[in-house]
């Protein structure tokens, strides 16, 4: 993503510093932008017996991203940048996966937006270290917001999962991929 020119700002960041940020927060705001319209693709599409209480849930989870756009979109142009936010900027820069769009029931739409919020809780994490690398805590702290956020989502999404014989991950992490009441199986 390439920095856009700077705007005037009293904040006492060196503009080298400021720039790498903004970039930074830019490729987040592509992210967030891209599973907000991930999540609301499984709002608007999920079928089956427990549609009302996942369409409901999708929905609040959209909302919440919609305040983190916000909230990071307005950090960029706090640091003197222009925030890129628009759905093609987005589409081009994203780095979450791209959402089925053959899937209706709720077990798949919690299981694709599962594995859409953990790489992007890791962008997160991601965030925090490198803008508090660069000497920026404030933006440290937003990400530190959003990712608490994120990952309390993510809990809700994988407790719908969480049944005897469902994967506990399939985002590439060496978590056990089924669930044996909580424990491993032994081998014998």
């Amino acid at each position: 993503m390439s920095s856009t020119p700077l705007h005037f700002t009293r904040i006492d960041l060196p503009a080298n510093v400021r720039s790498q940020i903004i970039d930074i927060l830019n490729q987040t705001l592509a992210n967030t932008l891209d599973l907000k319209t991930q999540v609301k693709q499984a709002h608007w599409n999920v079928k089956g017996m427990d549609f009302y209480q996942l369409h409901q849930l999708f929905d609040e989870m959209s909302s919440e991203l919609e305040e983190f756009i916000d909230l990071v979109a307005e950090r960029v142009t706090a640091l003197g940048g222009t925030a890129l936010g628009t759905a093609r900027l987005a589409a081009q820069t994203s780095e979450i996966p791209e959402y089925p769009i053959d899937i209706f029931d709720g077990k798949s739409h919690l299981t694709a937006l599962a594995d859409r919020y953990a790489p992007y809780a890791k962008l997160l994490r991601d965030g925090i270290s490198e803008t508090d690398d660069l000497g920026d805590a404030d933006t440290a702290d937003l990400y530190t917001e959003i990712s608490r956020a994120i990952d309390k989502r993510l809990w809700f999404l994988e407790a719908h999962l969480q049944a005897e014989g469902t994967p506990v991950s399939t985002n590439g992490s060496s978590a056990e991929t089924k669930a044996t009441n909580g424990k491993k199986k032994s081998k014998k």
